[in-house]
């Protein structure tokens, strides 16, 4: 039986994260995530979980100690944002290459510099290539369902990889929602407990992690990591059906809203999709076929879903909330136009960039996004590659 209740997108998360009640959470506080472990840590003392909570100097120290409390056997989280996300850099690759299955809960906010405090995407996507599994929510009711399945996915034995679930910083992180959260005993037997076959503190089984590999052996980890993250594309399905059955809410690789005989759509990750969503119904009241394909999982990338999704779609319109730099496009720009060519998809694809540093993404800028498509279908505007949306010239 779910239970209604209004949350913000961190008090969400929190509450999930004492639902499983891990065995070790290790924070530094930095905004927009510092609710999150002070929360946790509020849950622990008032004696409704009995997760030990490791205070550290640092978002450094942060990543190491739940490594270490993960590697010694132990089912282990963090929280973090922005620089704190960039300070754990090196131990996020460590994490990955031990195939240590830690979930990090991450409250994307804008990387300095210029300082900065709000939302876009920079800090994950930065780290894209780390090795660990993204997942993002649009909504707090995502962010919460979300962490519910990170453990069951990263945990799995053909998988064994970091987890980070995603939200909005701000937008969904602080802002309060009407969610449907599930009972207590539901969500610990859906979780389950944490047996791992191989850790530190096994006395039967010596091993080592983390140890010096140089080039007879460091290919063969990476080609394991690569084949754990296509093995994840399977789990993360499986374990979205089995949510679906506790909850009756539904998860794949991504949303398609309207997108089966659309004309025009954008593609979109995180909180701006039910912005986009609601320009999209503006239009479909205008006899406008308009859709959106939001994003779920970015890693692993679901390449060929996507090329399927919009093998109908004339016109997309791929909107980045963080830049690559490469003068190429964005992150998520990139990666489905390279998904669409392998595919040979008839579908023309053209990246903008929007909300970055928290600029307003609003129903009249995608309206906006939408028309400039609608005006390229019909020949009356030439294709512009890598637009702001919402620059001040």
């Amino acid at each position: 039986m779910s239970i209604r209740e209004r949350m913000s997108g961190n008090e969400a998360v929190s509450y999930a994260i004492k639902q499983i009640n891990p065995d070790v959470m290790a924070a530094f506080p930095i905004t927009p995530s510092t609710e999150i472990p002070q929360m946790v840590s509020t849950f622990i003392a008032n004696g409704e979980m009995d997760t030990e909570f490791i205070p550290v100097e640092s978002e450094h120290s942060s990543m190491s100690a739940a490594l270490g409390a993960s590697a010694a056997g132990a089912r282990a989280l963090t929280a973090t944002s922005s620089c704190g996300l960039a300070y754990m850099w090196e131990i996020l690759y460590v994490a990955a290459s031990d195939r240590l299955p830690i979930v990090l809960a991450l409250v994307n906010r804008a990387l300095t510099g210029p300082i900065n405090i709000n939302c876009d995407h920079s800090d994950s996507m930065g780290a894209r290539d780390s090795g660990w599994i993204q997942i993002y929510a649009e909504n707090n009711q995502e962010a919460y369902d979300n962490f519910i399945q990170s453990f069951r996915i990263a945990e799995h034995p053909d998988v064994k990889l970091p987890f980070m679930a995603c939200q909005d910083g701000f937008i969904t992180s602080h802002a309060v929602e009407n969610i449907e959260l599930l009972e207590t005993e539901v969500v610990r037997n859906f979780v389950g407990e944490y047996n791992p076959e191989n850790y530190l503190l096994n006395s039967e089984m010596p091993m080592a992690v983390g140890p010096y590999a140089n080039s007879p052996f460091y290919m063969e980890t990476k080609y394991n990591q690569r084949m754990a993250m296509k093995n994840a594309k399977k789990v993360i399905l499986d374990v979205a059906k089995e949510f679906e059955a506790i909850s009756g809410r539904s998860y794949g690789f991504f949303e398609e809203y309207k997108t089966s005989d659309a004309d025009v759509a954008i593609v979109i990750i995180g909180s701006a999709a039910g912005t986009s969503k609601e320009a999209v119904d503006k239009l479909r009241e205008k006899g406008i076929k308009a859709g959106v394909l939001k994003i779920r999982v970015f890693r692993p990338f679901p390449g060929e879903e996507i090329a399927e999704a919009l093998k109908n779609v004339k016109y997309a319109a791929i909107l980045d909330r963080a830049e690559s730099f490469s003068a190429y496009g964005g992150p998520l720009g990139s990666e489905i136009k390279s998904a669409l060519y392998d595919a040979k998809s008839n579908c023309t694809a053209i990246n903008y960039f929007y909300g970055i540093g928290g600029r307003d993404y609003t129903v009249e800028a995608a309206e906006g996004v939408f028309e400039e498509l609608i005006d390229i279908m019909n020949g009356n505007k030439e294709i512009e590659q890598f637009k702001y949306i919402g620059l001040r010239q």
